[in-house]
């Protein structure tokens, strides 16, 4: 540790400034407990000879001053990445969420345009805000308009510049109205570039021309609507508005039609010239790369070579992801080895000095780095790649965990965010892990061919340091992901990176040659995407919990010393008997038994030792792995779990044995069929993007049970992607099948997966476990089984309208009963109260349930007088989506829970809604905070 004070000082700074980042509240705990240590490690020292405590007292100082100044600078960032547009465009219209403004201000990204939407950064230089605002001056009221100037160089703020027009109205003048503070906040204001996200939807078809001529750079003028990024709205889902915080960005700016848009492309010497440069190079590229490949190929290379990911097929990255292969689609360390070494072997080839092609590549990794879009792995890479090469140039050269750790530095002195980044940290992570593991494996493998043995070694590195971190983000493994990277990895690095490249390079210089090329690489990589579609389907993937980070600690400190055991085990079996200079007897069967007799003389205890503290690692490691795959529960008496999936229902029941049952999948219905040029090559699909990686993450390896109550869209839809990627026992619906593709598509999906199907009537019940039963009150008759082993299937009915003839059910958990109903409506509801009524006969008219789902989301057609008296619901949940099409839920229905005394839980205003049982009561928490004032609710139509 003391001949490097690098490493060290790095991890302490970035261990401070992680907290304040992630967990602010435990800075300053963190700091008192860092000078405590201190402290204490160098009283401890001074009991030690002076200079090895002089020397620890100094390592002491010097590594709780990085912890501290890393928290320091930690907490300076985050206090100030905040936004004062809020205040910049308050006007007696309000906050400035949905305001209407004109900005305008430099494209600071790529350009990206998918279907009809494109997106980018822009760096506000001014905004408008469009409402109309008063002030008062010399007793009399005047309508202003107002200008703010945010950063006309990237510094500059608002300065208000108010003039009298008598006829529109804006903001008021921040620097002629308002108390001394409120002029200090403008001020502020003035020293921070305040960047918004922009969400453009094109009109027409002949704008998609028009959007791609913009680049990084051009100046744009653009009329849309302010809105604040989403929050999670469920517990564990993604933090879209946490995202953009970590890249300095509050708010969205949505426009439609780029007729709202007017840009001047950038002229003039400008510091983001070679950005823009590089822009029109990549779009350039990407252009050849369209023409001398057909689609699916040229959107593979476009990630493989230049970093775009935009085009590549989604079905061909799902499949890449299953096998834990995405990190070869994005530009990375390996890719940027490979520039630098065919680079050094040309420069060579041509006979340059070493010293000459050394300063050529430091030279153009940055160009390189640029063409390939410089996101966190690239830029890493590409910082070691020069460290590492002006260091050799001047022969000084340090080991790789220097150079990294420089590397890291530089970029989080830059920008501290890039260590909430997911590529930034499994770049540095995986690059560590190499450094360290390696070295510590290769002895484990002597067994192997030299050549193989390296490729096996890294590869299992890279898998081992990779995977805690693969399932914090993506909640899955392959267990074919280490032959899957073994096999083609190479194959694509070596073979198909290069080729690819070299086809791009001849294509403008000689098209023949790079048709040919182009025609070779279109047959590998048709042979790759074989392999990984064969592959896919069995990868064998594991679902995993997202573990906490003392979970990823312990497994990284565990990991290290059974290596690091098992290494020196085998160094010490591999070391040879006899030094260089002593002398061996001639006679090989006496040689071998002095060989034999020394090595168990000089080996036999400590061997022994290791072996045994090898073997507590591993049990160890293999405890923490088993605590690590288990499900957490919300309680241990059953929880169940309305999700927030939008205008739709989906319902999670976690019952005390453990049994994983989902009600429904929620689904996003599309109205009437778009324009091809709209279509988006990975549409939002509320299975695939919200309700499985919330599955996931919460580490369900298989669902005991799917109930679909019926055939709709937004009930039905989103359990395609269930059925796809986790693993299903029984799926329960109404024995009818709807008039959809969709629908057939689910059930054909259903039988492929072996899936048990059961058409469901009145009068089943379910017992999962003692303290759980599942009573079904509807719909009437039923059609008893549908096998899915090939056993006797009977025709099913098709039915068009779904409603009522929706799975309507009675859950007990714990002592607690839960009254699920689909979207039944009136009729059904009189009818099954009716078919209540009678087979209680002679007990009470009426019957209660804790929480009642409400019906068909809260619509006026449902949830009658009559339904609501007589089950006397305690709680009811609307699951219902924010600002739907359908003006959901209905007031009347409302009304008539609210005279019922009956308590509303909402999805579209708190998010996911948990009810868990604990010691026999019923707590309820929900992932938003409802609105102190609820504004009207819209009449059902």
């Amino acid at each position: 540790m003391y001949r490097r004070p690098l490493i060290a000082v790095t991890a302490a700074w970035t261990a401070g400034l992680a907290v304040a980042l992630l967990h602010p509240s435990g800075s300053m705990a963190l700091c008192l407990g860092a000078a405590l240590a201190a402290t204490g490690f160098c009283l401890y020292s001074g009991r030690r000879p002076p200079s090895s405590a002089g020397r620890a007292v100094r390592w002491a100082a010097m590594l709780w001053a990085a912890l501290v100044i890393g928290t320091l600078y930690g907490a300076w960032t985050e206090g100030r990445n905040i936004s004062l547009l809020p205040q910049a465009l308050k006007t007696a219209a309000g906050e400035p969420d949905g305001a209407p403004v004109t900005a305008s201000g430099t494209i600071v990204s790529t350009v990206e345009r998918d279907g009809d939407k494109v997106s980018f950064k822009l760096k506000l230089g001014e905004i408008r805000d469009g409402r109309t605002g008063h002030t008062e001056t010399a007793g009399t009221t005047e309508t202003t308009e107002t200008t703010g100037t945010i950063g006309t160089t990237g510094i500059a703020g608002i300065a208000g510049a108010t003039r009298n027009t008598g006829t529109t109205g804006g903001l008021p003048s921040l620097s002629e109205s308002g108390s001394d503070e409120e002029q200090a906040d403008a001020n502020s204001f003035s020293e921070r570039d305040e960047i918004v996200q922009v969400q453009l939807k094109l009109a027409a078809e002949e704008e998609i021309g028009i959007v791609g001529g913009w680049q990084r750079g051009d100046r744009i003028r653009l009329a849309g609507n302010l809105e604040q990024p989403a929050g999670p709205r469920n517990f564990g889902g993604f933090d879209y508005r946490r995202y953009l915080h970590n890249h300095r960005i509050h708010w969205l700016l949505t426009a439609q039609g780029a007729s709202q848009a007017k840009v001047t492309p950038l002229a003039g010497f400008s510091l983001r010239l070679p950005l823009h440069w590089a822009d029109r190079l990549r779009s350039g590229m990407a252009l050849e790369l369209d023409r001398i490949f057909d689609d699916k190929d040229a959107g593979y290379l476009k990630g493989l070579i230049i970093g775009m990911q935009d085009d590549l097929d989604p079905g061909t990255y799902r499949d890449f992801s299953k096998l834990g292969l995405t990190h070869i689609l994005a530009i990375s360390g390996m890719h940027v080895a490979v520039f630098v070494g065919c680079l050094l072997f040309l420069l060579a080839r041509l006979r340059l000095t070493r010293e000459t092609s050394l300063t050529a590549a430091l030279l153009l990794v940055p160009l390189y780095v640029l063409l390939t879009g410089a996101g966190p792995s690239v830029i890493r890479a590409g910082l070691m790649s020069m460290i590492g090469l002006y260091a050799s140039r001047r022969g000084v050269l340090k080991d790789g965990l220097h150079l990294l750790c420089a590397a890291g530095l530089m970029m989080l002195l830059w920008n501290p965010y890039n260590l909430a980044d997911v590529g930034f940290q499994l770049s540095f992570l995986v690059t560590a892990g190499l450094l360290v593991f390696v070295p510590l494996a290769a002895p484990l493998l002597s067994a192997l061919p030299k050549r193989l043995r390296g490729a096996v070694a890294v590869t299992a590195a890279a898998q081992l340091v990779s995977f805690p971190l693969t399932i914090c983000y993506f909640n899955q493994f392959a267990l074919l992901s280490f032959a899957a990277n073994l096999a083609l990895v190479p194959f694509i690095s070596f073979v198909v990176l290069p080729a690819g490249t070299a086809a791009l390079l001849l294509a403008p210089v000689w098209k023949a040659g790079a048709s040919g090329l182009a025609y070779a690489v279109h047959g590998m990589n048709r042979a790759t995407f074989a392999a990984v579609d064969g592959c896919a389907d069995l990868a064998g993937s594991m679902i995993w919990p997202s573990p906490s980070p003392l979970w990823i600690a312990a497994y990284y400190g565990l990991l290290y010393g059974l290596l690091k055991s098992l290494s020196l085990r085998a160094d010490r079996r591999n070391a040879p008997v006899f030094g260089i200079d002593e002398t061996r007897p001639l006679n090989p069967g006496l040689l071998k038994k002095i060989e034999a007799e020394r090595r168990k003389g000089t080996n036999d205890v400590r061997s022994r030792a290791l072996g045994l503290s090898a073997s507590l690692l591993a049990a160890s490691l293999a405890g923490l792995l088993v605590f690590g795959y288990r499900t957490a529960f919300l309680s241990a008496e059953g929880s169940v779990s309305f999700l927030d999936v939008g205008q739709g229902d989906s319902i999670l029941i976690e019952t005390p044995s453990g049994g994983h049952i989902l009600v429904d999948g929620g689904g996003t219905v599309s109205f009437g069929k778009k324009e091809p040029w709209r279509m988006r090559r990975d549409p939002y699909e509320v299975g695939r993007k919200t309700l499985v990686p919330l599955l996931k993450k919460r580490g369900i390896h298989r669902l005991d049970a799917v109930i679909l109550t019926h055939g709709d869209q937004d009930h039905a839809g989103g359990l395609q992607a269930v059925l796809e990627e986790i693993p299903v026992s029984a799926l329960l619906f109404n024995g009818t099948i709807a008039d959809t593709d969709a629908y057939r598509k689910l059930m054909q999906t259903a039988l492929d997966k072996k899936v048990r199907l059961y058409a469901v009537h009145r009068g089943m019940r379910l017992a999962p476990d003692g303290s759980t039963t599942i009573e079904f009150l509807g719909p009437e008759g039923g059609k008893g089984a549908a096998g899915a082993n090939g056993g006797e299937r009977e025709e099913l009915p098709v039915c068009k309208e779904q409603n009522n003839r929706s799975v309507v059910f009675k859950l007990t958990l714990s002592g607690r009963s839960f009254l699920f109903t689909g979207d039944m409506e009136k009729e059904q509801e009189r009818d099954m109260v009716a078919a209540q009524a009678a087979s209680r006969s002679g007990t009470a008219p009426a019957e209660h349930v804790d929480v009642l789902k409400v019906a068909h989301h809260g619509s006026r057609t449902s949830s009658s007088e009559q339904w609501l008296r007589y089950w006397n619901p305690a709680t009811a949940v609307i699951s219902v989506g924010k600002n739907n099409l359908y003006g959901h839920p209905g007031q009347e229905v409302l009304d008539r829970l609210t005279a019922a005394g009956t308590e509303i839980c909402r999805t579209d205003r708190q998010g996911e809604v948990q009810m868990r049982i604990e010691d026999g009561t019923l707590q309820v928490r929900h992932r938003l905070e409802e609105p102190a004032q609820a504004e009207p609710t819209q009449q059902n139509r």
